[in-house]
């Protein structure tokens, strides 16, 4: 009994040192962390009933169960988000849920905006391109996870990154930096200078809203210069913004605040100094993770 107890003490505690790296490969599959918390549970079950004698590498047997329980839990979100009201949007959330972030590419996979691109994928493709960019894990070993050839998974990893490429930036700016252009956007917003808001963005700017159904927010994407300028100033001249506070969500500042007495985070694409992207995640069910203390 005493050693069987022991072995147990041991699985259980070989599982707890991944779970941190295990959390962030789910949620960057499934951009909900309530979703990435089940798999992660679901795969801690499964590795309490397999002997600790038959896995050689306990990292990479919990790393293959736990993203091919994603992938399946992917597939069947995909038609449940085509029926969401408006657009679908991540559930932001703190980068320290995961660990430290050791490199630039799980720190990119991790970014709001990639997430938000990665909804373009294919279940089988957005799994390769984590595995491989954030993971760094070979193709041979990524082809037994997703369960294709390695040739294509070759083709998945490279048709992810072209359909990512437009819309990222792999030299993101620096805390000090992004920070510092968001005080100038809530500044602008605020005060209802429309020349300066206009300023801020890119032509091609595009502003999401995800109420969810459950706060009301605008049903479809915000595009171009003008029109998002205008969107946002007049959310400010019609309802006002509450107290604002710059939070950390998924590794960059992101701005929370109240709107129509609605929370609210903000989260945003900055490439070349400009606003390319605006997250405004109200759907209160996805706010829980960055939610700042009172």
């Amino acid at each position: 009994m005493i050693v069987r107890m022991d072995a147990r003490e041991g699985a259980a505690g070989a599982f707890e040192e991944h779970r941190p790296l295990l959390l962030g490969l789910a949620y960057r599959l499934l951009g909900s962390m309530w979703d990435a918390e089940d798999v992660v549970q679901e795969a801690y079950l499964r590795w309490t009933r397999t002997d600790p004698a038959e896995v050689e590498t306990p990292r990479a047997y919990l790393v293959t169960i736990v993203s091919r329980l994603a992938l399946d839990q992917l597939r069947s979100a995909r038609v449940t988000r085509e029926a969401y009201t408006g657009p679908w949007l991540p559930e932001p959330v703190s980068a320290a849920a995961f660990g430290p972030l050791e490199t630039a590419e799980m720190t990119d996979t991790l970014a709001y905006a990639t997430l938000h691109l990665m909804e373009r994928l294919s279940p089988p493709e957005r799994a390769v391109f984590v595995l491989r960019e954030a993971f760094e894990l070979p193709y041979e070993e990524i082809a037994g996870i997703v369960g294709v050839p390695t040739a294509t998974c070759r083709q998945h990893h490279r048709r992810a990154a072209a359909r990512l490429a437009e819309g990222r930036d792999r030299f993101q700016p620096s805390t000090a930096d992004h920070t510092e252009l968001l005080g100038r956007f809530l500044d602008a917003a605020r005060g209802g200078d429309l020349a300066a808001l206009t300023g801020l963005l890119a032509e091609d700017v595009v502003a999401w809203n995800d109420g969810g159904g459950k706060v009301r927010a605008a049903l479809r994407p915000v595009r171009g210069r003008a029109a998002v300028a205008a969107f946002i100033a007049g959310l400010g001249s019609r309802y006002g913004f509450g107290e604002v506070r710059i939070v950390e969500a998924n590794g960059a500042p992101a701005l929370w605040t109240h709107i129509d007495g609605h929370e609210q985070l903000a989260a945003f694409n900055i490439r070349d100094g400009r606003v390319h992207g605006v997250f405004a995640v109200l759907n209160p069910d996805k706010l829980d993770r960055v939610r700042p203390a009172s």
